[in-house]
């Protein structure tokens, strides 16, 4: 890699990450209008239920959103009509381990490990996952294109999913 590539891939690297973090904080936050805006209307929001999947489309997955999806989920969360909604655990992520998986002038796809704590009724409760995001800097600011949401208990029974990944 020559220095140009290796500045760009830096670059590009810390935006991503920096990006991630935004994204980590909305969510926590219950902010999920702003989480609706960092995304590319073509994005794909993923959450498989087999660890292995790559065909997200023709797999049963916990969330394959695409924009209108993504819209109608936040629709329901922030309605105050779903039971979900109304008494929604607060969370707190921590997202670590990141990794480029390939990055281009207009593309970083990145890896990472999110930890989320979920507080409700007094109970907490942690879902780990290996996330990937695929991020298109090429309008001029970032846009999530794909996110994957792996957890590490996908194939087990899972209760309290009532917020987003």
């Amino acid at each position: 890699m020559d220095a140009n590539n290796a500045l760009l891939s830096q670059a590009a690297f810390a935006k991503t990450v920096q990006f991630i973090g935004l994204e980590a904080e909305l969510l926590d936050r219950k902010d999920y209008r702003g989480w609706l805006d960092l995304w590319s209307p073509s994005g794909i929001y993923v959450v498989p239920i087999d660890p292995e999947t790559t065909d997200f489309s023709a797999t049963l997955n916990y969330a394959y959103d695409d924009q209108h999806m993504r819209e109608l989920r936040v629709e329901r969360l922030t309605s105050g009509y779903s039971p979900s909604a109304a008494d929604a655990a607060r969370t707190v992520r921590t997202v670590s381990r990141f990794t480029i998986a390939s990055a281009s002038a207009t593309i970083v796809e990145l890896r990472s490990a999110q930890i989320v704590v979920a507080y409700k009724r007094g109970a907490a409760t942690l879902f780990a996952a290996d996330v990937e995001h695929r991020i298109s800097f090429a309008e001029g600011k970032p846009r999530i294109e794909q996110k994957v949401v792996r957890l590490i208990d996908s194939t087990d029974t899972l209760n309290a999913i009532g917020f987003l990944l």
